[in-house]
């Protein structure tokens, strides 16, 4: 896996407004800053609630890091890019 990759997670419970928001937040600062370098698997805790332990999930919709390390975790619907990018630890896509 190269250096530049990111593996994030968002847990979610079901197909809530803030769910949706969070999601399509998330995709469009991965098209901007991350175009090619990330895989995002959504995770439905209404669906697979045994996964929440794992990453110790308290709140949704939660997004985690896994990869690169360390992990990280950011909550709520993803609406503040800045804060995104800064918790991810992504440095923004400099403007053409």
């Amino acid at each position: 896996m190269e250096e530049n990759y990111w593996e994030l997670r968002l847990y979610v419970a079901g197909k809530t407004a803030k769910s949706v928001t969070a999601l399509n937040n998330l995709k469009k600062y991965c098209e901007e800053h991350l175009k090619g370098q990330y895989t995002i698997e959504v995770i439905d805790l209404l669906v697979q609630p045994q996964l929440a332990e794992g990453d110790q999930i308290f709140a949704i919709p939660t997004l985690v890091r896994k990869v690169p390390e360390p992990i990280r975790k950011i909550i709520g619907d993803l609406s503040n890019e800045e804060k995104v990018l800064v918790g991810l630890n992504i440095r923004p896509a400099q403007k053409k």
